[in-house]
C-alpha cells in the first residue's frame, strides 16, 4: 500500500491550500483515509477523515468550519481544502489509511503512512 500526499507551501495568514492524498497498492472494498499533521516540538494529531464506504466525516475542533475532506472514489484519491489558514496550521501533513468502516482520528488505528508535506502559514 503506498500514499502520496501533496499540496504542501508557504502560504499567507487567511490563505487556502489544498493538500491531495493519492493511495494505491490494495484493493480493499472499504478504506478510511485520514489527514494528521505534526507541528515542531508537539506530538501528531488527527485533523479529518473519511470513509470511502459513505463518505462519513471527522474533523478536529481546531479545523472544524475552516477545513473541508472530500474523496474521488474511482481515482483512490483524498483532498483535503484548507481555507482560513492560522499560523497554528503550521506542521507536516501526513495522510494515513487502514481497512475498514470507522471513522477515527486516532493515529494508531491507521496502517499504512504517506510521507508527508509541509504546510507553512507566516507572512
Amino acid at each position: 500500500v503506498q500514499l502520496q500526499a501533496s499540496g504542501g507551501g508557504l502560504v499567507q495568514p487567511g490563505g487556502s491550500l489544498r493538500l491531495s492524498c493519492a493511495a494505491s497498492g490494495f484493493t480493499w472494498d472499504y478504506y478510511v483515509i485520514g489527514w494528521f499533521r505534526q507541528a515542531p516540538g508537539k506530538e501528531r494529531e488527527g485533523v479529518s477523515c473519511i470513509a470511502s464506504s459513505d463518505g462519513s466525516t471527522l474533523y478536529s475542533d481546531a479545523v472544524r468550519g475552516r477545513f473541508t475532506i472530500s474523496r474521488d472514489k474511482a481515482k483512490n484519491t483524498v483532498s483535503l481544502q484548507m481555507n482560513s489558514l492560522e499560523p497554528e496550521d503550521t506542521a507536516v501533513y501526513y495522510c494515513a489509511i487502514t481497512r475498514g468502516l470507522l471513522i477515527s482520528l486516532q493515529d494508531h488505528y491507521y496502517d499504512y503512512w504517506g510521507q508527508g508535506t509541509l504546510v507553512t502559514v507566516s507572512s
